[in-house]
């Protein structure tokens, strides 16, 4: 065996490091852009919980106009499947990178619309209209989100680190937020309740406009994921990525999507009934409740960044089936916890429920590209996903405050815990797939 010349070693040194700058920019776009779109979730469902009862449906009286604010945080659920039905197709036919721009302009715009919207005691039934539909759009948006920045990642990250990388779309959902409850929070302080309630809560709305110019940057100078390019000059691209998926991998698709619903239930319970429990049962402060919002973010980006590095190692379903499990006890003592009534109870059903969360999401972006073929990847994954949210994040929700009214806390427990022990029980039948290629043969 030869060795190589001086200067092929550094033309291989040069490659190597390229590459890696090439990664770490890979990473960022993945990062940053679902931060940016998250955050503006984020600020909605916070919002929501805390302010849109009085500003949107105060005609409604106090309970009808939570149900109807938790109502339009609902609304992007619905909406959220069709989004990744429309840019799963043309992120399957034209490319991950055009698809992820359009879905930032689309969250960034409307969010920063929320923000300048006119009040019910302004223009009457007009203004929760406006907002209905400003949260379709955000639906829609979302719907293509996820997906396109977890592939656009994962089909640049090299095999062995593959779940490491892939968390990143993760881990700008959990910095979101803290990055959320942060904003609301230096509101929340400069100003009394009262101004808060009355204009201070549009002030992060709008300020998303500063993160929607970075985040459009980033990503227009993001180029095409190779493993996408190989598969388009190998056998061009399907033309039904949706009908083609239902067809050749739908068990992967009902299993895959089953697996992620206790994530989903965990989180939008925080930010959703619990949250507005803190404030309108426990009577705690705005600023308290923002605090532990912010803590939690943390946590839960701890959980994600531990339980993807060892699905790395270890392997996706191991970790899953453990994350699952876990979210499966935790259901039964998260509210008799909640309701302990007081602020460290609250602090310790937030902080922990957030934590199994981020387990659970973890693994969740490297596994779900590495269960599809290429040829309709982004909409496999994007329809999983979203129909993961729709069962785990707005139905729970929902349906907590009825069932603990009628029949008491333990019994939501136990639903919620049914729940999650079918998601694990749905990591049993998948089949393990860190090892798995990419760009295998027919992909």
């Amino acid at each position: 065996m030869h060795a190589k010349p001086p200067e092929a070693l550094t033309g291989d040194i040069a490659e190597a490091r390229n590459g890696s700058t090439d990664m770490k920019r890979v990473g960022a776009a993945g990062f940053t852009g679902t931060l940016i779109e998250y955050y503006d979730l984020q600020i909605y469902t916070t919002a929501a919980a805390l302010v849109f009862a009085h500003v949107f449906f105060p005609q409604l009286g106090k309970a009808a106009a939570t149900v109807a604010a938790f109502g339009t945080v609902g609304v992007v659920f619905v909406a959220r499947p069709l989004g990744s039905i429309i840019f799963g197709h043309f992120g399957d036919r034209l490319g991950r990178k055009r698809t992820l721009v359009v879905t930032l302009l689309m969250m960034g715009i409307s969010t920063v619309l929320v923000g300048l919207l006119p009040t019910s005691e302004q223009v009457g039934i007009l203004a929760p209209v406006l907002l209905i539909a400003l949260r379709v759009v955000q639906g829609v948006a979302a719907g293509g989100e996820f997906a396109g920045a977890a592939l656009l990642v994962a089909e640049n990250a090299p095999s062995e680190k593959r779940g490491a990388w892939s968390s990143l779309p993760s881990l700008g959902g959990a910095v979101s937020n803290s990055c959320a409850g942060l904003t609301l929070l230096v509101t929340s302080l400069t100003m009394n309740d009262a101004t808060f309630r009355a204009w201070g809560w549009r002030i992060p709305f709008v300020f998303s406009t500063v993160l929607l110019v970075v985040g459009l940057y980033i990503r227009m100078t993001m180029r095409e994921t190779p493993v996408f390019t190989k598969q388009m000059n190998r056998s061009g691209a399907s033309r039904f990525p949706f009908v083609e998926a239902l067809k050749a991998q739908p068990r992967d698709m009902l299993l895959g999507c089953l697996v992620e619903v206790p994530a989903f239930a965990m989180l939008y319970l925080v930010v959703t009934f619990v949250l507005n429990y803190g404030v309108n049962e426990l009577k705690l402060n705005y600023t308290q409740v923002l605090w532990v919002s912010v803590g939690s973010g943390l946590v839960m980006f701890l959980g994600i960044l531990a339980t993807s590095r060892l699905s790395d190692r270890i392997g996706r379903r191991p970790v899953l089936l453990m994350s699952n499990g876990l979210a499966t006890i935790w259901a039964l003592a998260l509210f008799p916890i909640l309701y302990s009534g007081t602020l460290a109870g609250y602090a310790t059903a937030v902080i922990i429920t957030m934590l199994i969360a981020g387990f659970i999401f973890g693994p969740v972006g490297a596994f779900m590209a590495e269960l599809f073929a290429t040829r309709y990847r982004y909409t496999a994954v994007g329809l999983c996903y979203n129909a993961a949210g729709i069962i785990g994040g707005a139905v729970p929700p929902l349906i907590a405050g009825r069932i603990i009214s009628a029949y008491g806390t333990f019994a939501f427990g136990k639903v919620l815990a049914a729940a999650c022990f079918v998601s694990f029980l749905c990591c049993i039948l998948l089949r393990e797939t860190r090892r798995a290629s990419l760009v295998a043969d027919g992909q």
